[in-house]
């Protein structure tokens, strides 16, 4: 079978690194990248607690636009194993179970929850953040039964959902109920990393909040606020008209678009805040949003992040910020703003009762608070993968949002 895999070459890497600044299609060309569309050996299950998942739909996520365009901090490298299969965003069907399995039969609709945990890697002493069911956390990411990797799709052992199967260990399998479609199924994964990142930065009755982002991070951080039901004013800074439309329609109350000049006077005016001019630079905003999800994680919107922040107010980063220059942290001290990290998903309280993400975010879709499908806007053959990149890469020529794979 075919898979889409990233193993990592000092030489491809380099020539990549140098030619993509010329030709995007550097980044993927089978002949020089670190990229290959490939012959791949279906994975073996590691053990009877483990059981095999054939691929229906695998999205392509920014974290995967990162990698190939070779943006990420060295620091995570740690946390890969070569050569690993891309995909981490997975819904698919049951095909072969573990005799340690229980519960869950063949050919069951699934969404997989891709964090590569203690459990999952077979550790009988749990680190304290698994303990206290932060699985995102997790401070074993490089032991146990299976190779380094922070999720599946960055770990060699367990492929990826840029093919055509993957194997997954029981912990990781939540069922798919018949109101929940393959293609909300397949976004069980980005909704349940905005609805981690409100729950631990719930807007209160009468918030203003900032969503800086249109991308499927942002418009689903807009969709989970609403969906949880916190009663807060929500504004939406996007790129692209057919953006700030799917904003709208999730529930942004205002939404202030970036192209041309002058964006932040729109959204000072949107929530009632003052515009400030310094003696050159970007405004200085007083009076901004009290809570603002940076879902972007570019040098620009950081630096907007930290502006459009209330005194006092708390920044929100699920962007995927990297090492960058040119952010201006003046914000941070002279405002006392609080600066908070998300990573993935993990386990919240909801209603008084403790839900994995991924359990919260099946059952907002089950019930009907929120329809994530709209976002998908284009699929492909994993043999079209190029094409792929292309249309993800070149959003506002393609008003491309979420690209999946399907078989």
């Amino acid at each position: 079978m075919k898979a889409i895999q990233f193993n990592f070459s000092k030489s491809r890497y380099i020539f990549s690194k140098v030619a993509g600044r010329f030709l995007t299609k550097a980044y993927w060309d089978p002949r020089f990248s670190c990229l290959q569309y490939t012959d791949h050996h279906r994975k073996e299950l590691p053990n009877d607690d483990w059981l095999r998942v054939e691929v229906k739909y695998s999205g392509i996520c920014g974290s995967d636009l990162n990698l190939i365009f070779l943006k990420d901090s060295p620091a995570t490298s740690p946390y890969v194993s070569f050569p690993f299969t891309i995909g981490h965003e997975i819904v698919g069907t049951v095909t072969e179970i573990g005799s340690n399995v229980k519960g869950i039969q063949k050919g069951q609709r699934v969404a997989v929850d891709p964090i590569l945990s203690c459990e999952v890697r077979g550790i009988e002493k749990p680190c304290r953040p698994c303990q206290e069911q932060n699985y995102s956390l997790c401070e074993r990411k490089t032991e146990g039964a299976i190779s380094p990797g922070l999720l599946t799709g960055a770990c060699r052992d367990t492929s990826g959902g840029w093919s055509p199967c993957i194997v997954a260990h029981k912990s990781q399998i939540f069922s798919l109920p018949d109101e929940v479609d393959d293609l909300n199924g397949v976004l069980v994964e980005p909704f349940s990393c905005a609805i981690h990142s409100v729950m631990r930065s719930q807007p209160k009755q009468g918030d203003t909040v900032l969503v800086i982002g249109g991308g499927v991070l942002g418009l689903s951080t807009i969709a989970a606020i609403r969906a949880l039901g916190f009663p807060c004013k929500i504004a939406s800074l996007v790129k692209y008209g057919f953006q700030g439309e799917l904003a709208t329609y999730y529930g942004a109350d205002e939404v202030i678009h970036l192209s041309g000049s002058g964006y932040d006077e729109a959204f000072a005016k949107a929530i009632d805040a003052t515009v400030l001019s310094p003696l050159f630079g970007p405004k200085v905003i007083e009076g901004g949003a009290d809570i603002v999800f940076e879902c972007v994680g570019r040098q620009q919107s950081i630096n907007d992040a930290l502006r459009f922040t209330r005194n006092g107010g708390r920044v929100v980063l699920l962007g995927l910020a990297g090492i960058m220059d040119g952010i201006d942290w003046t914000t941070v001290w002279l405002n006392e703003l609080e600066i908070k990290g998300t990573f993935a998903y993990s386990t919240e309280t909801y209603q008084g009762k403790r839900l994995r993400t991924f359990e919260l975010a099946i059952q907002l879709i089950k019930e009907g608070k929120v329809d994530l499908s709209p976002m998908i806007t284009h699929r492909f053959q994993l043999e079209n993968y190029q094409k792929a990149l292309r249309a993800v890469s070149s959003k506002g020529k393609k008003d491309a949002v979420k690209v999946v794979f399907e078989p």
